[in-house]
């Protein structure tokens, strides 16, 4: 019989078990998002993995007190959570884990005496679907354009609302000629898409786009797009928000430079 463990990482256990995905430390992206990740964990942040005797890692949650969130969120007090997956292989899909492992930041979060948790949900890839949570009894606070959600769950019936940065349309300005792409090495995903979409935006579009690399929590905090850590914008609007292929790449820019 299989048997499931939750495991907390640190930064010396972290190449064991994986992250993201990956344990391949010669992987693109991977040396990069094991670098972010150290440098995290001096700031409270947790990895946790759930991990199966048989077939080795199977999931993952991530998640950092909320004033050092790498989403445009206000969430001090909170514990914020990052990103969380199960089901590498798909029979662990549907079984309770992704349950498992919100609990384990739940319980983190208590035992810190914070005022609760907090996510950003959004339909379709690269982040959780809501219905997780609300489950758990997280309750939405604030929307972001186009249908990021913010969620949460409260200890404290009385502690302060968590919510998204806005003035989104005063951010906007700044990137208001040609192509831009924002990325941070917190999704390791990005490295190898967004290598491709600058030699396709050069080569096929002659277009030399801006690339702004994320450094710290300050600088997400105040993204454009309630991902955080990507978003492609074109003269001054967003058309990706969230880590994209270079080939979506390719089918956005043909509708944009044909109006649309």
């Amino acid at each position: 019989m299989d048997t499931i463990k939750i495991i907390d990482t640190n930064a010396n256990t972290i190449l064991e078990y994986g992250v993201c995905g990956y344990k391949n430390i010669k992987r693109e992206g991977y040396p990069e998002k094991i670098d972010w990740v150290k440098k995290r964990f001096l700031e409270g942040m947790k990895i946790k993995i759930l991990y199966s005797e048989k077939d080795g890692t199977q999931g993952m949650i991530e998640y950092i007190p909320g004033e050092y969130c790498w989403r445009p969120v206000e969430a001090r007090g909170y514990m914020f959570i990052h990103c969380i997956f199960v089901g590498f292989k798909r029979a662990y899909k549907g079984k309770g884990y992704g349950s498992l492992l919100v609990d384990e930041c739940v319980k983190d979060a208590k035992r810190e005496k914070m005022y609760g948790v907090a996510v950003v949900t959004r339909k379709g890839a690269f982040m959780a679907d809501k219905h997780l949570f609300v489950k758990k009894c997280f309750e939405v606070v604030d929307t972001m354009p186009p249908d990021f959600e913010l969620l949460v769950k409260k200890f404290n019936s009385k502690a302060p609302v968590p919510k998204f940065k806005k003035n989104v349309e005063k951010k906007l300005i700044q990137y208001s000629k040609g192509l831009t792409i924002i990325r941070a090495d917190q999704c390791p995903y990005s490295v190898k898409n967004v290598r491709e979409i600058i030699a396709t935006a050069k080569n096929k579009y002659g277009i030399k786009p801006k690339i702004i690399e994320f450094e710290n929590s300050r600088e997400a905090q105040n993204s454009p797009c309630a991902f955080g850590t990507f978003c492609i914008l074109y003269k001054g609007r967003i058309i990706a928000y969230h880590p994209i292929s270079n080939t979506r790449f390719i089918n956005i820019m043909e509708k944009e430079l044909k109006g649309r």
